[in-house]
């Protein structure tokens, strides 16, 4: 004999499975909406020669785009913002005369995260340094590279560089 089931006699259990389709359901756009989320860009500072000293520090605008997929970094600031919440990959390179300090720094919203630096010396004709991270970032957080007073980076032939994509 088959034992009879009635839907209506389980409206507890009717209830919690409807409440577990719909968070199933959120998840899924979510994670629909973030596959589909394409965010990868690479700017060059292009300023015919060398970029500063500047007496303070200045966010290093890259002004030179190459690549702006999800239209996430903006070349008049120089900031790049996160349009979906992930795991970002950057990178910064620069190239500078050795004659003079050089330190280029990366932040996260107003924290500090990594730097790339050279000290000045007189044998050293030219200097080229790099760093590179991966961020756990919120959509809307702020990245971008400062270079610090007194430095100076070459700002010509492809040489400086700030790029960066969503992992995941």
């Amino acid at each position: 004999m088959c034992d009879t089931f009635y839907v209506c006699d389980q409206p507890s259990e009717m209830e919690a499975l409807k409440q577990q389709l719909a968070a199933l359901e959120t998840r899924l756009k979510a994670l629909e909406g973030k596959e589909k989320t394409r965010v990868v860009f690479s700017a060059l500072a292009e300023f015919g020669g060398a970029h500063g000293p500047f007496c303070t520090d200045q966010t290093l605008v890259y002004n030179h785009v190459v690549t702006n997929i999800g239209d996430a970094y903006s070349p008049c600031t120089g900031i790049f913002v996160a349009p979906v919440a992930g795991v970002y990959y950057f990178t910064f390179f620069y190239h500078a005369g050795g004659h003079r300090e050089t330190q280029l720094k990366l932040f996260k919203n107003c924290e500090f995260i990594v730097r790339t630096s050279d000290h000045q010396s007189r044998g050293d004709s030219a200097d080229n340094g790099a760093n590179a991270v991966f961020l756990q970032l919120q959509a809307g957080d702020q990245v971008y590279v400062r270079m610090t007073a007194n430095s100076h980076v070459w700002a010509a032939e492809h040489s400086t560089s700030f790029s960066g994509f969503l992992v995941c």
